[in-house]
């Protein structure tokens, strides 16, 4: 059986519902916080939450450079929301002392859709999810600005970028596990599935 690892940075935001979308999506899913936790999983899901908090708690619990590591390491990763802002290489505003995880050529506007109260629910066409639109969920949520030449955009919303691939990353400005749709996270277990494969053989 190929049934990846998974972890979910588990420092701030919306963890539990991440741990469910994996489960269901067949992978094994762990909470992260901790560079040991961190090294025992295969793939890692950023999930949302407030983008500045989540990098000082990175810091803060010395996972963030491990992090780092990986991800430059070729470790398939995937941000929601926050997450898109931490994987993002530039955050076109930044809170000070606000630091990124890295790994995907783009550059992200923080809270581009809005504040909480302007949070809304929209049809995306997400490349490489079969079947109907994605229901995304845009809550405070950003949006990428432009992206390099090794980035793949996957979704568009009112001509913006709301989901992008590079590699083994994997970013979207909405949050797919709020929804009970899963595809999105089907894709990223594939993503780590992949991965493994030739580790396996």
């Amino acid at each position: 059986m190929n049934t990846p690892v998974i972890g979910v940075l588990a420092l701030q935001g919306d963890v539990r519902e991440h741990l469910t979308a994996l489960a269901t999506a067949d992978a094994v899913a762990r909470p992260v916080r901790r560079p040991e936790e961190l090294a025992a999983v295969d793939g890692l899901v950023v999930p949302g939450g407030e983008s500045t908090t989540i990098s000082k708690l990175a810091v803060l619990f010395g996972v963030m450079e491990p992090l780092r590591a990986r991800v430059r390491a070729g470790m398939p990763v995937y941000g929601t929301c926050a997450g898109m802002i931490m994987l993002a290489d530039k955050i076109l505003d930044p809170r000070s002392g606000q630091e990124t995880i890295g790994g995907i050529d783009m550059i992200v506007r923080r809270n581009a859709f809005g504040r909480q109260n302007e949070s809304f629910e929209a049809a995306v066409d997400v490349k490489g999810v079969e079947g109907d639109p994605v229901e995304g969920v845009f809550i405070r949520a950003p949006w990428v600005e432009s992206v390099g030449a090794e980035a793949e955009v996957l979704a568009e919303h009112g001509g913006h970028i709301v989901a992008v691939r590079q590699g083994n990353a994997l970013a979207t400005s909405f949050h797919p596990e709020l929804t009970g749709d899963h595809r999105v996270h089907a894709l990223f277990v594939d993503m780590v599935r992949a991965y493994r494969t030739p580790e396996s053989l």
